[in-house]
């Protein structure tokens, strides 16, 4: 399936219907000539590219680099005289090339079933879960496998590769969404970030259910959201593109929230403590490693079943449940994505040969996801003591220090603070800035600076009977640093090193 091929002018008849264009003046350029591609990375450029001009660290020399390459015209707030290229002037360089990306690859989400999730917590979760039961599903009909966009993994069918981004920028975005039409992936699943929602990375995507989690206070900082009512506002517009809406009544705001999704012509809610939600969950249990609860939905009731461990989960799995519920996809189906649904980096759970210690390697970076991580582990390892080992990122989401201390300090016995992703700033600064939160609960958090030396003192020195919580990282293979992202050890492989370590003493 090979996107369209434009003449400008339909591009610049686009930015005027939407009213981005900085005046009326013609431009001089000639808009019957095809646009090959359109591209705001200069080293992609061919011959007969519109190039946009875009990001705060952007700089003429790419433009010029650019032109040098084929780019005969471009999308810019500013004009570059300097460039020797006609310039379409805009007032809003992001909503434009939203806007443009999609009708450069054709309008792909048109052709696609796709489910945009968003929440402060359990996106990647859910966004598996529901891929499992879809997969299920289609392989039932000898189909192939949907599509994915997750903040773990890029998978369109055509292309595979660990995610750079939560959700991708426009271009790249609009490219993945080609690619499943063209695999014949028909579902795709994806992650919606408030920054993809507030800067207008999504626009044009049609979504055939839109799933709000949660919400909490996250991405607070000078560069993300200046307040939470910010962040709120940005993520409830993604009901504004969606044809359903699925709600979690037990999350805050639960009222807001639904009073936004009567936008969508079909709502559907869930919950595990209110039984007037269209898909409810009770008798939630777990029973050996496996996570066992009845669920209702207005077409079929049973009992449902989930491998990985975290009684947090059952929410998460309601969220596909409901998504389920909008595209009529049969009970027996749904138990089967749901009991072989495996998310990388997600509730890894490793044990010791002699002697009862756990550890539990899970992404879980702010305050709402530490905290419902270790309630869990407080909740199926009564007794244990428990050791969480955790650091925040450097240089943006500030306000995650001061959650995920709170977290560790009311529910956890023993705290390492290490480094996860501390780009422009210093561990230990980041350490002690989280070590003041940590006071008011009467503990102190100790500081080991490089993870790998951090994750083997928390599994040789703990307590049995013990739970070692390393929160953050997952799977993740790059620790990004001061002078960039370098390779690291993911958390998986250093737990299994240091249980050897322990039972070899």
């Amino acid at each position: 399936m090979e996107r369209p091929r434009l003449p400008l002018g339909d591009y610049y008849q686009l930015l005027l219907w939407q009213g981005l264009l900085a005046g009326r003046r013609p431009v001089p350029a000639d808009l019957t000539r095809t646009v090959e591609l359109v591209s705001c990375d200069s080293k992609r450029v061919v011959p007969g590219t519109l190039f946009v001009c875009k990001g705060a660290a952007f700089r003429p020399e790419y433009l010029i680099d650019a032109v040098r390459k084929g780019a005969f015209a471009y999308v810019s707030e500013r004009p570059y005289e300097q460039a020797g290229a006609p310039c379409i002037p805009v007032t809003d360089i992001r909503r434009a090339m939203g806007l443009m990306a999609d009708l450069a690859y054709g309008h792909p989400s048109g052709r696609l079933q796709v489910t945009g999730i968003t929440g402060t917590k359990g996106k990647t979760t859910t966004a598996y879960y529901l891929k499992s039961i879809v997969d299920a599903w289609r392989e039932e009909e000898n189909r192939r496998e949907s599509a994915i966009l997750s903040t773990i993994v890029t998978d369109d069918g055509l292309e595979r590769r660990p995610a750079k981004l939560t959700t991708p920028e426009p271009l790249d975005l609009q490219r993945h969404l080609l690619n499943a039409a063209a695999a014949g992936a028909e579902y795709v699943t994806m992650e919606f970030s408030s920054q993809a929602l507030k800067y207008g990375r999504v626009i044009g995507v049609d979504l055939a259910c839109a799933v709000f989690l949660n919400i909490g206070e996250d991405h607070i900082s000078p560069i993300e959201h200046p307040d939470w009512e910010d962040y709120f506002a940005s993520k409830l517009l993604i009901f504004r593109q969606a044809r359903a809406a699925c709600v979690n009544l037990d999350c805050d705001h639960a009222g807001e929230i639904c009073a936004a999704a009567q936008v969508c012509p079909q709502v559907v809610t869930y919950s595990h403590t209110d039984p007037a939600a269209d898909v409810y969950a009770w008798d939630i249990r777990k029973e050996g490693d496996l996570i066992r609860f009845q669920a209702r939905t207005p077409r079929w009731q049973g009992e449902l079943t989930l491998a990985m461990p975290g009684l947090f989960n059952v929410e998460n799995a309601l969220a596909a449940v409901a998504a389920a519920e909008v595209y009529q996809i049969p009970a027996p189906a749904v138990a089967a994505g749901l009991a072989r649904a495996a998310v990388p980096g997600r509730m890894e759970h490793y044990t010791s040969s002699r002697e009862p210690v756990s550890v539990i390697v899970d992404y879980a970076h702010n305050g709402m996801s530490l905290e419902a991580l270790l309630r869990s582990a407080r909740a199926e390892y009564p007794g244990r003591q428990i050791t969480v080992l955790f650091g925040c990122t450097g240089g943006k989401g500030i306000d995650r220090r001061e959650g995920m201390a709170a977290a560790a300090g009311a529910l956890a016995d023993r705290i390492i603070l290490t480094e996860d992703d501390p780009g422009p700033e210093a561990v230990a600064a980041i350490c002690a800035d989280i070590q003041r939160y940590l006071l008011p609960f009467g503990k102190t958090g100790e500081i080991i600076p490089r993870r790998e030396e951090a994750v083997a003192r928390a599994v040789l020195d703990c307590t049995p009977p013990a739970v070692v919580v390393l929160a953050g990282k997952g799977c993740e293979l790059v620790q990004k640093r001061k002078n960039g992202p370098e390779p690291c050890v993911p958390d998986g492989i250093l737990a299994q090193k240091a249980l050897e370590r322990y039972d070899g003493r």
